[in-house]
């Protein structure tokens, strides 16, 4: 027992369903009780605890909820490798990847068909470059589109790899946006950035944000938040 415990104490981790996995604490002084999920692509248990709270509190709360943790791990979609599938999922959609040992090492993309050459073992890797280069594009002009419906400058954009987060407007009016959004249909894409926008003129989630946001965002903002709660995790589902 006495092992068990500074083990926990120096490597906090839980068994799951075979699995072992980390558990990652974080402390804000602001929260007022321990809160947990599971990381978005089943990577990590995540503990957000009280700055007066014990590291070994935590840990026990995990194991407490072992059953919980199980359930939702095993709510999480099955991983995918587009790689070996020939499948890549593209603003909301399967498109077919055409991996020949002729073809030129720069991706094509045409008629819904990816084709690009190069090492077959980094394959995997340079799909996931693509599909950001392509994140990075929309994002760009989506941000440009809606900063100019709200009259504003056009602000900076840059891509995020976060584990919780789909979108940050810093202090310095910089936008990030997860990567991992190029995945999910265009409206669902588009109502991220047009929240990050608003967030340019109201730093807060007041009326007047909202109102803005109203204004901005062309689409049903109610159900893309309601996709990205029930559908999110999907777009963890490959590249790790």
């Amino acid at each position: 027992m006495i092992d068990w415990l500074r083990r926990e104490a120096q490597e906090p981790v839980i068994e799951l369903d075979g699995r072992e996995l980390p558990i990652q604490l974080a402390r804000n002084r602001r929260a007022r009780r321990l809160t947990m999920r599971l990381a978005p692509d089943g990577s990590a248990v995540c503990i957000t605890l009280p700055h007066w709270c014990r590291s070994a509190e935590a840990v026990d709360f995990a194991h407490a909820r072992r059953e919980w943790l199980a359930d939702e791990l095993a709510r999480l979609p099955q991983r995918r490798d587009p790689a070996r599938e020939g499948k890549l999922l593209y603003r909301g959609a399967e498109i077919g990847v055409d991996w020949r040992r002729d073809a030129p090492r720069k991706a094509d993309f045409n008629g819904g068909m990816l084709t690009l050459g190069g090492p077959e073992e980094t394959l995997g890797k340079r799909l996931q470059r693509w599909l950001e280069g392509e994140a990075l594009r929309l994002f760009a002009e989506e941000a440009a589109h809606y900063c100019a419906r709200g009259d504003l400058e056009t602000a900076e954009v840059r891509l995020s790899r976060a584990r919780r987060r789909w979108g940050s407007c810093s202090s310095q009016g910089v936008l990030r946006f997860n990567w991992r959004l190029v995945q999910a249909p265009d409206p669902i894409r588009r109502s991220v950035v047009a929240h990050e926008v608003a967030h340019l003129v109201h730093f807060d989630h007041s009326t007047a944000f909202h109102t803005l946001l109203g204004k901005l965002y062309e689409d049903d903002i109610d159900m893309a938040n309601h996709w990205l709660r029930h559908h999110g995790r999907s777009l963890y589902a490959t590249f790790g």
